[in-house]
């Protein structure tokens, strides 16, 4: 590592704003001896141990997910971390709400003429079950095609502009126009924010088409949203919380071409429209009949959060949070033999990376001006729903959390030569990444993925759709050969290993990427717990104007 002679990050603020974008980035020594004893070993332990047999796959509210609590809470305790969950604890309750479809759903269409398409369940169509609700019913219904669902006028795109849909079940199609950014696109096909627009504008329910011939959802397992301290829903992926949706449904991409056909709409031409950001929405000659019941299994499972204090008296009663999501699949579908899903590299590896950062606090005689929040959330491959509940619900006033760098699968299959920031560019944090990475000698590259939405897909947006400025780090393409396919790489990888039992302590890791990666988000929240200047939306930000006022 490199040191410097001039104003330390521990004796004096290294930042007097986060306008000087090219200050290089300066530690001190005890900083710099502090990241050095980071150890490849350490990290390798800790995701042998989470992802080890016994614990089964950490799914919520199983045993094998408790043990993983509990280590994660001597690991703390062992730094001299503070818990910071509820009551003194450690660790912050979350109430989860598993939900079933009862036998016997009906869902039937009309046409003008009085016609019924004959719809079968599994194949053309299926309906989610409702999370708040027990008893559903929608009767004749009619139906009303809003292109992709977004309601985004800030944007000049407006689905439901023109639009009456009150008490109207609305049929949309995943995607965004082309003129969306990459992370505006994705986080406009948010379920949680299509659901809402829709209730917003008065429909009673959602329908979400294909547009190819692919599967529909097997909720065989169920559905998952969390519960507020009050019992109430609070969060869910298939419900828009505080209204009295009645049905939320996917058809096949043939049911969507019948249902345009009966305006006259051509699939085609819709398609062509919405994708160049000219809205196609339209009165559909149809009507829908659906009832469904619902079944709830409500389940506790935990959060587990710790603090390092801050030395500034007025900085200290603000936050830096580093997070990772606890939780994996559980034990599922055989796979080549194997049916624990151990989840090493997701998350048990963004996990360690955690720990060994709060181990590097830990060893800090001076800490850091502003307080360091360790959160270990559960339920995100559930929907993000451990992140959302404490997003939501905080064990800190929520005002006074600066930021959110998470780490969630860093894919450590290679040597870390570079990095994606993601959601870095639309705040003031790329600018303690940018000098992270250039005293890292890491390349800070594009996200090589648009389309795999990797921005709403982890933790980091649960804490933006709060309003606070958040991040993801994640692998840029750079290799050593040149090649810089590393990309290409991770498919491969994940083609085999991700989300199936492969994905364990036997299979492909650098530890020493693990390494670098750990001291480089260190130095990213490092910077802003050091900084007077607290983070903030980069000025018209979209994310900032729609989530950022506090």
């Amino acid at each position: 590592m490199k040191y410097s002679l001039l104003a330390s990050l521990l004796a004096a603020p290294l930042l007097s704003n986060y306008t000087q974008a090219q200050t290089p980035l300066t530690v001190s020594k005890p900083v710099a001896a502090a990241l050095e004893q980071v150890q490849p070993e350490a990290i390798k332990a800790h995701i042998a141990y989470l992802a080890d047999d016994r614990l089964k796959g950490r799914q919520p509210g199983k045993e094998g997910y408790q043990m993983a609590v509990d280590y994660v809470t001597k690991q703390l305790t062992s730094l001299g971390v503070q818990p910071a969950g509820e009551g003194g604890a450690f660790v912050q309750k979350v109430r989860l709400r598993r939900t079933f479809l009862k036998p016997g759903a009906t869902f039937a269409t009309r046409d003008a003429q009085g016609g019924a398409l004959p719809l079968t369940a599994g194949q053309d169509y299926a309906i989610y079950p409702s999370p708040e609700l027990p008893t559903t019913t929608v009767t004749d219904a009619p139906l009303a095609f809003a292109g992709f669902g977004i309601s985004a006028p800030e944007l000049g795109y407006d689905d439901y502009a023109g639009l009456d849909v009150k008490g109207k079940v609305v049929l949309i199609v995943r995607g965004a126009p082309r003129t969306f950014t990459s992370t505006v696109a994705s986080a406009s096909q948010d379920l949680s924010g299509l659901l809402q627009a829709a209730a917003r504008h008065g429909a009673v329910g959602l329908i979400v088409a294909a547009t190819h011939a692919t599967p529909l959802p097997d909720l065989k397992r169920g559905t998952y949203s969390v519960l507020g301290a009050d019992g109430k829903l609070a969060a869910s992926r298939s419900f828009a919380v505080g209204s009295r949706q009645q049905l939320y449904a996917a058809v096949s991409a043939a049911t969507l071409s019948h249902f345009l056909q009966t305006a006259a709409l051509d699939t085609t031409q819709v398609f062509a429209a919405i994708r160049s950001g000219k809205p196609a929405s339209a009165a559909l000659r149809t009507t829908i009949s659906a009832s469904a019941q619902s079944t709830f299994q409500d389940i506790e499972s935990y959060n587990v959060v710790g603090k390092i204090p801050g030395s500034d008296a007025k900085l200290r009663e603000e936050y830096v949070v580093h997070s990772a999501h606890l939780d994996h699949l559980g034990i599922g579908a055989p796979v080549k033999g194997d049916s624990i899903y151990n989840g090493a590299h997701d998350n048990a590896s963004g996990v360690a990376c955690v720990l060994e950062i709060a181990k590097i606090y830990s060893k800090l005689k001076e800490k850091p001006k502003r307080s360091m929040l360790f959160v270990f959330v559960t339920g995100e491959e559930l929907g993000l729903l451990g992140s959302s509940a404490f997003a939501a619900n905080p064990t800190v006033p929520k005002a006074r959390i600066a930021a959110d760098i998470n780490m969630d699968m860093p894919t450590l299959i290679a040597p870390l030569l570079s990095v994606v920031a993601l959601g870095g560019q639309h705040s003031s944090l790329l600018e303690p990444v940018t000098r992270a990475c250039a005293y890292m000698a890491i390349d800070l590259e594009q996200d090589p993925e648009p389309e795999q939405n990797r921005f709403i897909r982890s933790d980091q947006y649960s804490f933006v759709t709060a309003g606070i400025p958040a991040l993801h780090i994640k692998y840029g393409n750079k290799t050593a050969d040149g090649r810089n396919n590393l990309n290409q790489q991770v498919q491969e990888w994940r083609a085999v290993t991700y989300h199936k039992p492969q994905d364990d302590i036997n299979g492909r890791f650098d530890f020493e990427a693990g390494r670098k990666y750990v001291q480089l988000c260190f130095l990213i929240g490092y910077q802003v717990a050091q900084s007077p200047a607290r983070p903030a939306w980069n000025k018209g930000d979209f994310f900032g104007q729609r989530y950022g006022v506090r």
